[in-house]
């Protein structure tokens, strides 16, 4: 075996071994519960929210808010839909049993996360107009991302491809919407 092919299967190995653990919170009722409702709100209902709220809250400044995240979501689709129609890397629960699929997936694929590519993103643009909603977007993101490996849904690994994506679509849009 190449010494590639070999750091890949440990890397493999960690990756699984990590969602394993992850996902025995599926054992604790309260937590689980918790996670469900995070991973439902980030199918998108959480940022829609968000996107109406922020122009009757902050007027024009709150409706190019809005406009930016909208913007900023159809690129992270395009992101996403291309890196899943590409990886098409199969579920966790797919391929361990050891893995429980705690709810139901949107889609067949599991790299990236698209629940957080979206989150990181969005977290990053709304921050970057509103940083007084750190302490409501930063906790909500995060529980976002821990939900995925929790709920049997993504490898860490996937998680942390959606947040490094989604981090690097903000910064791009970021640096657009600025020079506008």
């Amino acid at each position: 075996m190449s010494l590639a092919s070999d750091t890949m299967e440990r890397l493999l190995q960690l990756d699984t071994s990590l969602c394993i653990r992850c996902n025995r919170i599926h054992r604790h009722r309260a937590l689980v519960a918790l996670l469900r409702l995070c991973s439902r709100l980030g199918d998108g209902l959480f940022w829609y929210t968000l996107m109406l709220i922020l122009p009757l809250a902050a007027g024009w400044q709150g409706l190019l808010a809005s406009l930016h995240l909208s913007l900023t979501g159809i690129l992270c689709v395009l992101v996403y839909k291309s890196l899943k129609g590409r990886t098409v890397r199969p579920r966790p629960y797919v391929n361990n049993p050891d893995i429980t699929r705690v709810m139901a997936p949107l889609d067949q694929y599991s790299f990236p996360s698209g629940h957080t590519l979206h989150a990181v993103a969005f977290t990053l643009i709304s921050l970057a107009h509103y940083p007084g909603l750190w302490s409501l977007l930063v906790p909500f993101t995060a529980l976002v991302a821990l939900s995925r490996p929790a709920l049997g849904l993504h490898y860490p690994s996937d998680v942390l491809a959606g947040a490094a994506a989604g981090a690097i679509i903000a910064g791009i849009n970021l640096l657009l919407w600025n020079t506008l």
